[in-house]
């Protein structure tokens, strides 16, 4: 599948001295090291289901690993990145039934559109961009795995006796999430799990491979004609492409469980290591008082913002100046200032000199080595930025550094 471009970022003058990088492990709950010291840092974010336009929570998510991707490139490290997308699934076979449009159609126009965005967004595209589809043998192939370690048992359903993963192979399962078995079972219900299934041996068991329907799609296999499930298709494609251990599992809040937790369980059980070092999560943003989503209805589209004449630099400025773990709230008013913001930082890296740029670089980076706090790398452009255009400064080289700066480190196009 065929990913977005963009330009690569600038490359800046190295640090002097390299500030730990760390960010916030959702498993461990605490601050970790993130990355090799020098290498490959290897990342997987789940990607789309792709069922419907691009909305501010999307944005959101990818924006933030836009920022870890950046982070790692600016200190000096290659990047395999990995993301997916879920071309068959139930959310997508649902729309198109009911608008009548052809699975496949819509999902590559949304997938098009989807990387629109993000190249309008200035996202740094994954090295590698994967289709469920394109997957199903590795998925097929990790089934089989599971079942050779006795991980695997078809649901006592005369009709359809679909393939599950017992959840109670894993000793490890919920380290992730935290959540006891009885506050796990309704979580797992909201977010597409089917806890209430007759003939399943636990509620929290999840589906591996989904025996054919009528008119639904389906593919040949050993394990009968079907398609796969939604966890699995991650954590084959994971394994395949970076293996195990690698650094960084990522995605918004709403995957921690079961979507992570699952897929961590399964390549524990597979492979009998570790699934990613750390679990990085992004918040939720709402709207209205409500969580952005798809199944609401209560989107903010990137792409509408844009046809209606929102720079997407402005779009990406107000998602950065969120801390990126927390949950808030999108309003008209956060993008009026951050197109005001982005305004001052384009007038102040187009003046002939300005104040010196090294220090304002330094916090930046300090700022984003400290789990990603992009607020305070904004507060250090606006910093230099106002005192640059307040006094006669006599730095020529300051206003092109920073304005390489903010697109290595922050994305921002100026």
């Amino acid at each position: 599948m065929q990913a977005w471009s963009v330009p690569a970022p600038p490359e800046l003058p190295p640090a002097e001295v390299w500030h730990p990088f760390q960010v916030f492990d959702t498993a461990r709950q605490r601050l970790v090291d993130a990355g090799p010291a020098r290498g490959t840092a290897r990342m997987y974010v789940c990607g789309i289901t792709p069922y419907d336009a691009t909305h501010l929570g999307h944005a959101n998510t990818y924006i933030v690993f836009d920022l870890l991707h950046r982070t790692w490139r600016d200190r000096g490290l290659q990047v395999d990145y990995v993301q997916n997308v879920t071309d068959v699934d139930d959310p997508l076979l649902e729309r198109a039934a009911e608008t009548g449009v052809d699975w496949q159609e819509l999902a590559a126009r949304q997938v098009q559109l989807f990387c629109e965005d993000m190249a309008e967004l200035n996202v740094l595209p994954p090295t590698q961009y994967v289709g469920a589809v394109e997957s199903i043998p590795l998925v097929v192939e990790l089934i089989g795995g599971l079942a050779e370690r006795g991980a695997v048992y078809q649901v006592a359903d005369p009709e359809f006796a679909d393939l599950y993963f017992p959840v109670g192979s894993d000793p490890e399962f919920l380290s992730l999430s935290h959540l006891g078995e009885q506050a796990a079972i309704p979580v797992f219900a909201e977010r597409g799990g089917d806890p209430d299934r007759t003939g399943k041996k636990h509620p929290l068991d999840c589906l591996l491979w989904r025996l054919a329907r009528p008119g639904e799609p389906a593919w040949d296999s050993a394990l009968g004609r079907g398609r796969p499930g939604w966890h699995v298709e991650c954590t084959a494609i994971a394994l395949d492409r970076l293996g195990t251990g690698f650094d960084v599992q990522g995605g918004g809040t709403d995957l921690i469980f079961p979507h992570h937790e699952m897929c961590a369980a399964e390549a524990r059980v597979a492979t009998g290591e570790a699934f990613a070092k750390a679990y990085l999560h992004s918040g939720m943003v709402g709207l209205d008082g409500e969580k952005m989503s798809k199944s609401k209805g209560n989107l903010v589209l990137v792409s509408q913002l844009r046809a209606a004449g929102a720079d997407p630099m402005a779009i990406r400025l107000a998602l950065l100046g969120q801390r990126y773990r927390d949950d808030w709230t999108w309003s008209e008013d956060l993008l009026r200032d951050a197109a005001g913001r982005l305004g001052r930082w384009r007038e102040a890296v187009r003046l002939s000199a300005a104040l010196n740029a090294e220090e304002a670089i330094t916090q930046m980076r300090a700022a984003l080595a400290t789990d990603l706090d992009a607020p305070t790398a904004i507060a250090a452009v606006d910093a230099w930025a106002g005192a640059s255009t307040a006094i006669d400064a006599d730095d020529a080289d300051a206003p092109a550094l920073v304005a390489r700066a903010c697109d290595a480190l922050l994305g921002i196009r100026l």
